[in-house]
């Protein structure tokens, strides 16, 4: 086919300029032209080839099952594990060299671990599927069919190829393991000797040192000059620009930390008694965060610097040398000031005078570049190609001059005078931390001077740096023990801006306390224990690996824990369990309450939804644990059998609650009888429900018992109920009267319905009273009491004014009185007698004795005859 491309490109106009439509439809037509001509010659290909892939396709499928690619990857697993055993003899000096094995190793291993891995489910379901055919017939018993002993047959070839597979993996993994122990094993022989290594001093060596300085010095200059001359003639911009991103780097960072943490970072020159919170807090903060500002400076600085081609390979480790001397002296400077304070003694962490104070704090210092100018001076050495006898006598002076600051150091006179006066005179060090110090000194002047450069370098660095970061992290878990104390936090600015900002209380103040201060602790170790890892010879690829190992690789005897599966595991629950209160409240505000759903119905399927999403989140997180729920059949298996047993009644409260919530005999807001409990159902959970009387006592009923047990529900389709006031007048009144005052006051009541009407009922003839009870229908049952309290004031007030009298009980008691009582005489005469100054006498019989017969009064205080 013509290709038509060429033709509309030369057809384009070349000298004016296109509009922007033109030339987009241009574009289109050779853009769609192209793809015609593109699908017209795949069509007119040869069919044949293309008929014989799918069949290669299929061949080569076949061909590369999971077996058979597992036994490919070991294979390669195999090769790389020799070329790693090969790199270790030949790199066996050389600690970065083993590191990277080191790496590679680990890496290996879990690749052979996940190719066992990959076969353990093809495995399984094997396994199951021989179980499901059965053991072949044994001789005598009916054959099977040719299918089934052709498919285990099968099956049993499968798990022999898998198991010889596993078998491999397994002592190929073996191997590995070996293979990193020896590596380990090397790298610490290597550190030993590294540092042990002695070295000949004599005056030899320092005149050859001298004379190596002097050339090193010539050539350190002239590469330093044709550098500088060759940046500012060729990469000045680059240079510019590397500088400047790395400020802008190093700023935004830094104004970061000052609005998180400015008021941690500056003493305030008017507090002149500061708390140790604070004292504590502004030492840990204003220490760590300029250094790490400065820190990032440097950092970024090289990294642009690299990333520019602005650094020639023989400066770039001169580079990196000096920012790492800066980045340590830097650091020195801000501790000494952080915690011993020479000119704020009030905010200073430990008992020294201002003098004692100041002279620590320059000695220390002075270490520190002692130090940084070694390291720096030795990686120019290493730069310039000059001889190890230079590096040993730099070192060597370097051991020297902190030994003797050391010594000088433990004559002085540091400690705070006994009347607490900073500005007198100190007392000397005590004499168990002054011996110390001597025994230090001399022991790396000793060191030193004997060839053991190396031990000595190594000790003064870790007396230093080591030193100072240990004390740094002690700081910071100081801080955080502090904080987390009760009622601390809540005197901080940071607590009482969160007690103001989220009106929080006391409890909840000191609940955050606790948390911002396992919060700080954990910021100085994660801090502090790499960068001392570090000084103490691991190196970033030895960290990356025991924190990947740490994080996903915890076991347990057999078992395996991932710590990043775990917290992602939480972290996946946590957040469907808020999604879930959002939705409950959603709905609950949003949908139900709008379409004024019943409050029962509400709470019902707030309670349905919350136990569905705790589910789900609680599925999904245990699945991102990595944790097999298949493994769970094990538990179901041990629960069943403690459900039989102990288990049963909280199983059975727990399904009668979801009855209970399904169903919805009762919901929350009914009034409810239950035995004893009456009152207002208040909750409906999944073991019990909680009933509240109209005492406010709450009653927590299992739900089995309101299941099993008959439950009286005054609210169940609506709170319409009848209420009734019982009423007893006395004989004398008229009947028809006093149903028509009940009916004319009842009917008076606005909440009383009028369908059906109320009406009174005369219920019996009393021993002494006619009864009546008046019934009506109220909407709202919890209105009833109130009504009537009501009624029965207005119905005693109306009763007294129609003159109605309401009978008292009464009783008829009588006296027997035997005629030898009282000395067998008769009595001559008859005795008055007084009950509630109401007394009626009658007619005694001397034989029968006296009988009295007492009458109750009306309402009106008349006596009843």
């Amino acid at each position: 086919m013509k290709n038509w491309t060429p033709i509309l490109i030369q057809n384009l106009p070349s000298g004016d300029i296109l509009r922007p439509t033109q030339l987009l439809l241009r574009i289109f037509l050779v853009a769609a032209l192209a793809t015609v001509g593109a699908s017209l010659a795949s069509a007119q290909a040869p069919q044949p080839q293309a008929e014989q892939q799918p069949q290669a396709t299929e061949q080569a499928s076949v061909a590369d099952g999971p077996i058979e690619q597992a036994a490919k990857a070991l294979e390669k697993a195999k090769q790389d594990l020799v070329a790693l055993e090969d790199g270790v003899r030949q790199k066996g000096d050389d600690d970065d060299a083993l590191v990277a094995l080191a790496g590679k190793t680990d890496e290996l291993g879990r690749s052979v671990l996940n190719i066992s891995v990959g076969l353990r489910p093809r495995l399984d379901q094997i396994k199951n599927r021989l179980g499901e055919l059965g053991d072949p017939p044994k001789e005598g018993q009916p054959a099977e069919a040719e299918i089934v002993t052709t498919e285990r047959n099968a099956l049993t070839a499968e798990r022999a190829q898998i198991n010889a597979v596993t078998g491999d993996a397994e002592t190929l993994s073996a191997s590995i393991s070996k293979l990193g122990n020896v590596i380990a094993e090397t790298r610490r022989q290597l550190f030993a000797a590294t540092l042990l290594r002695r070295t000949d001093v004599s005056v030899s060596v320092i005149d050859d040192a001298a004379r190596a300085f002097v050339q090193e010095g010539s050539e350190f200059v002239q590469a330093l000059g044709s550098w500088l001359g060759f940046v500012l003639k060729f990469k000045a911009f680059a240079f510019f620009a590397a500088i400047f991103m790395s400020l802008v780097t190093a700023l935004v960072l830094l104004s970061g930390g000052y609005r998180i943490f400015g008021r941690y970072l500056q003493r305030k020159e008017t507090d002149e008694q500061p708390s140790y919170i604070n004292r504590l807090s502004i030492a840990f903060w204003s220490t760590l965060i300029r250094t790490f500002a400065l820190t990032t400076l440097l950092v970024t600085s090289y990294f642009f610097l690299n990333s520019f081609n602005v650094l020639r390979p023989d400066i770039a480790p001169i580079i990196g040398a000096l920012f790492g001397a800066i980045g340590l002296i830097y650091f020195v400077r801000r501790f000494t000031n952080a915690v011993f304070a020479p000119k704020e003694p009030q905010w200073r962490l430990v008992k020294l005078s201002n003098r004692g104070a100041s002279s620590i704090g320059a000695c220390l210092l002075a270490m520190a570049i002692v130090n940084a100018l070694d390291y720096l001076f030795g990686s120019i050495s290493e730069a310039m190609g000059s001889p190890l006898v230079l590096t040993v006598v730099k070192s060597l002076i370097a051991a020297l001059i902190i030994g003797f600051i050391l010594i000088a150091a433990s004559f002085g006179r540091p400690m705070l005078a006994r009347n607490g006066d900073p500005d007198a005179p100190g007392r000397h060090w005590p004499r168990g931390m002054a011996i110390i110090l001597r025994v230090l000194g001399a022991g790396l002047i000793i060191t030193a001077l004997t060839g053991y450069v190396g031990l000595a370098r190594f000790v003064a660095t870790q007396l230093i740096i080591t030193g100072a970061i240990i004390v740094t992290t002690y700081i910071g878990l100081l801080s955080g023990k502090a904080i987390s104390r009760s009622e601390t936090f809540g005197e901080t600015s940071l607590g009482r801006f969160l007690q103001k900002r989220f009106k929080l209380g006391p409890v909840a103040i000191d609940q955050a306390g606790l948390l911002v201060g396992m919060c700080i602790s954990a910021v100085a170790l994660i801090v502090g224990i790499p960068l001392v890892l570090l000084l103490w010879g691991f190196h970033i690829q030895d960290l990356e690996l025991i924190a990947y190992r740490l994080l996903t690789e915890v076991r347990l005897g057999g078992i395996s824990i991932s710590l990043v599966g775990i917290m992602t595991g939480v972290l996946l629950f946590a957040g469907g369990y808020l999604l879930t209160r959002w939705i409950q409240r959603w709905l609950d505000s949003n949908v139900m309450a709008r379409s004024h759903v019943d409050l029962g119905v509400r709470n019902s399927v707030k309670t349905g939804i919350g136990y569905l999403g705790v589910g789900l989140a609680a599925i999904v997180g245990v699945s991102a644990a990595g944790i097999d729920l298949s493994n769970l059949a094990l538990v179901a298996s041990a629960l069943s059998v403690g459900i039989g047993f102990g288990l049963q009644n909280i199983v059975s409260n727990f399904v009668s609650g979801l009855i209970l919530l399904v169903e919805r005999p009762f919901k929350v807001g009914d009034h409810v009888v239950s035995g004893t409990a009456e009152g207002i159902v208040k909750r409906i959970s999944v073991r019990a429900t909680e009933i509240e009387t109209f005492r406010k006592q709450s009653i927590i009923v299992p739900n089995s018992e309101l299941i099993n047990a008959s439950v009286g529900n005054w609210t169940h389709r609506n709170k319409m109920g009848r209420s009734e006031i019982p009423v007893s007048v006395s004989y004398d009144s008229d009947p028809q009267k006093v149903m028509d005052i009940l009916l004319e006051l009842v009917n008076a009541v606005p909440v009383v319905l009028r369908n059906p009407e109320p009406h009174v009922e005369f219920l019996r003839f009393g021993p002494y009273s006619l009864d009546f009870e008046l019934r009506f229908m109220l909407a709202d049952m919890g209105d009833g009491l109130k009504v009537r309290n009501d009624l029965r004031i207005a119905i005693l007030k109306r009763f007294r004014e129609e003159g109605v009298q309401i009978p008292l009980p009464q009783s008829d008691v009588v006296f027997h009185r035997q005629p030898d009582q009282v000395g067998g005489a008769t009595p001559a005469s008859k005795a008055p007698a007084k009950i509630e100054d109401v007394s009626e006498t009658s007619e005694m019989d001397d034989e029968a004795g006296t009988v009295r017969r007492l009458r109750g009064k009306s309402a009106d205080g008349n006596l009843k005859g």
